[in-house]
């Protein structure tokens, strides 16, 4: 068990569940945590992590740093995804073994499971068909990272827990409209086609103003922020589908998803980093034919078990919105794996449960992300 004064070193944050998690440890009275943002730390350096562990020497670490994006980034960046997160897991794993950390959990993603996987997908269907073409390079390195922990642990008696969890939304989101995850990334388009709707310029300066939005035209690149014509900011909202009368998101709409709110998913990792041990994570009952105790699959599924599909979803976002346009779909596009669905029977068997419904937490995020606007406004 970590004591309250155990150096806790939050790999990852100033992200979404990084942040969370920062949060809720600090609630919970552990005030000794590290945490370094990507300009005072390269985690794809190697040299610099056996620096930062050599003077830290910390007693628990949670990776919750990833290079992570939708299908559009995936699609277009495969040998960033698969290259960054392999490095960035074999440097900050390897030296966790290396210091003797005591416990670490490590954040995957259910992307992991096979693209035709049983509906709820369980731990132990990993690696049993293929996976998702989008998004393999970004998978593999993630069932690398579990294997690592699960690897560590069985040879040489380490305390590393992998947690896979299901989409997760929340405070501190990406809201980038080419490289941000579906719920965020819709709830944006929205609130800039309502604002172009009531011609409201000054509300659709101020959100560009604080996330501004690139368009690649031929060798060249359209930047438009607060202070762009008109004319620029009307063809680049366009190109991402935000018209005044009309959103068009990618694909059909049809995709089930499951959602969880990133500080439920804090909640959860930091209930099983001070609760769960590798031992409660599987059964030595089970043996092969030779009579081996195979222990695999030990990672823990986090989610809320429940699914909707991304229209639902557009269609809820729309209303807490106001947005009283029309909704397009682009079936052009690829609507990525249809269903992935959590079986979580393993996680509330270890004493946790969601609380946070999908409506609340499209109401929370969206007044979160208008609160941010107003207040990057006026700080300007």
């Amino acid at each position: 068990m970590l004591q309250k004064d155990s150096k806790i070193y939050v790999a990852g944050h100033h992200g979404l569940v990084g942040s969370a998690i920062w949060n809720n440890l600090k609630s919970r009275g552990y005030t000794n945590l590290v945490g370094r943002s990507h300009k005072e730390l390269d985690l794809l350096d190697s040299v610099a992590v056996r620096r930062f562990f050599d003077e830290e020497q910390p007693d628990a670490v949670v990776l919750a740093a990833a290079h992570v994006g939708g299908i559009m980034a995936n699609l277009h960046y495969r040998a960033d995804f698969i290259y960054q997160n392999l490095q960035i897991q074999q440097n900050v794993i390897g030296e966790s073994w290396r210091h003797g950390v005591k416990k670490l959990l490590f954040l995957g993603s259910t992307c992991i499971y096979p693209r035709e996987a049983p509906q709820p997908m369980p731990e132990d269907c990993l690696l049993t068909s293929p996976l998702e073409y989008t998004n393999e390079p970004y998978a593999i390195a993630k069932i690398a990272g579990l294997k690592m922990c699960e690897s560590f642990n069985i040879q040489y008696g380490t305390n590393y827990i992998a947690v896979m969890p299901t989409n997760l939304y929340g405070p501190n989101d990406n809201f980038h409209l080419e490289n941000s995850h579906v719920l965020p990334a819709i709830i944006r388009k929205i609130h800039l086609a309502k604002c172009l709707n009531e011609s409201n310029w000054d509300a659709v300066r101020k959100d560009i103003d604080l996330r501004p939005v690139t368009l690649k035209e031929g060798d060249g690149l359209l930047r438009v922020n607060g202070k762009s014509a008109e004319s620029d900011i009307l063809r680049v909202l366009a190109h991402y589908g935000i018209e005044p009368n009309a959103v068009t998101l990618w694909g059909t709409g049809s995709p089930m998803r499951e959602f969880l709110w990133s500080e439920e998913m804090a909640d959860a990792s930091v209930h099983v980093l001070l609760n769960v041990d590798f031992k409660d994570t599987y059964d030595t009952s089970v043996k092969n034919a030779d009579g081996i105790t195979e222990i695999r699959n030990c990672h823990i599924n986090v989610g809320t078990g429940k699914e909707i599909s991304i229209r639902e979803v557009a269609e809820l976002i729309m209303k807490e919105i106001g947005f009283k346009g029309e909704l397009r779909w682009d079936s052009t596009k690829p609507d990525g794996t249809l269903k992935k669905l959590t079986d979580v029977k393993k996680l509330h068997s270890l004493g946790w449960h969601h609380k946070i419904e999908i409506d609340e937490g499209v109401h929370r995020l969206y007044e979160w992300y208008k609160q941010g606007i107003c207040i990057n406004h006026q700080s300007v």
